[in-house]
């Protein structure tokens, strides 16, 4: 087996059945196979992706575990060489398997690799290459001066603004939405750690794989689209709690021990801040009346 594709699905009955659909539609002379983890959906996820997948290796949890852990369960499961990380909200083009692989098989000393993925309006998901959030870069991140100095590369450590997106380079890390890791990572690093539950644990597994001496790689020479946050959206508040606190796992786990006390104290007071900031502005936002129709596969009489 070349390829174990892993997709963590939550109530997002139909984007995970698009995104299976392009993955089917993949046009690449190399074996794949699909593990899809469900985290206990209450829509009709489970019954539809196996009666119009049954190639589909389909793990039903009980409860939601999470977004790392039931990446960790796919990996158990899974026979590749290479193993993909792949939301259930994104839809591939036909020859973005074979690229990729291709470009791993040519890359012994990349350990993970990621492509350009652009969101429905066509913009750049910026997230698909990064810098570490180290404290300077979520400084200039987090106060905007990455967006007045676009092309500055001291202002722009942490989402790489002043690289140009069409081109291929190293970089720090990757995002969970499409991350190619080479089975060889998986036996030296392990797997994602399950103390983040659906935010940061992309960022640490590029840490810790860079750690262990291997490369990682941007390669836009094939595009995916990433629908973006099909499942979070339905429980807001527990999304920006999770969100806020993997920053503060991520900083104890790796920056904690190289800054003092004052410093540390200061970084956790400005995620605090940006926690309550985000509470304050998800009340003032309307949330959306009407679900969207890309998110249930009864709205199309599946």
């Amino acid at each position: 087996m070349d390829l174990s594709i892993l997709i963590v699905n939550y109530n997002t009955c139909q984007l995970t059945v698009d995104c299976l659909r392009s993955v089917f539609d993949s046009e690449t002379d190399f074996n794949y196979e699909v593990i899809v983890i469900d985290n206990n959906s209450s829509d009709d996820s489970v019954e539809t992706i196996g009666a119009e997948f049954p190639q589909v290796k389909l793990i039903a949890n009980k409860n939601n575990t999470g977004f790392a852990k039931a990446n960790n369960q796919g990996m158990e499961a899974a026979e590749g060489r290479y193993v993909l990380l792949l939301n259930s909200d994104t839809v591939i083009p036909k020859d973005t398997l074979h690229i990729m692989i291709t470009f791993m098989d040519e890359q012994p000393k990349a350990g993970a690799s990621g492509c350009k993925i652009i969101l429905p309006d066509g913009s750049l998901d910026k997230a698909c290459k990064r810098g570490f959030p180290t404290p300077s870069a979520s400084f200039y991140y987090a106060f905007g001066f990455s967006k007045l100095f676009p092309d500055n590369p001291r202002f722009n450590q942490y989402q790489l603004g002043h690289l140009d997106p069409d081109q291929a380079y190293p970089v720090d890390c990757l995002v969970g939405a499409f991350m190619l890791v080479r089975r060889e990572v998986l036996e030296t690093v392990g797997g994602l750690d399950e103390t983040f539950f659906m935010y940061g644990e992309d960022i640490d597994w590029c840490y810790r794989i860079k750690q262990a001496g291997w490369d990682i790689h941007y390669y836009p020479k094939t595009t995916v689209v990433h629908y973006k946050g099909g499942s979070a959206r339905r429980r807001p508040y527990k999304i920006i709690y999770e969100f806020h606190r993997a920053m503060i796992v991520f900083h104890r786990k790796h920056y904690r021990k190289h800054y003092n006390v004052l410093t540390n104290s200061l970084i956790y007071m400005g995620v605090g801040l940006k926690f309550v900031m985000a509470l304050l502005k998800s009340r003032l936002v309307r949330p959306k009346s009407v679900i969207d129709p890309k998110e249930t596969c009864v709205e199309v009489g599946m």
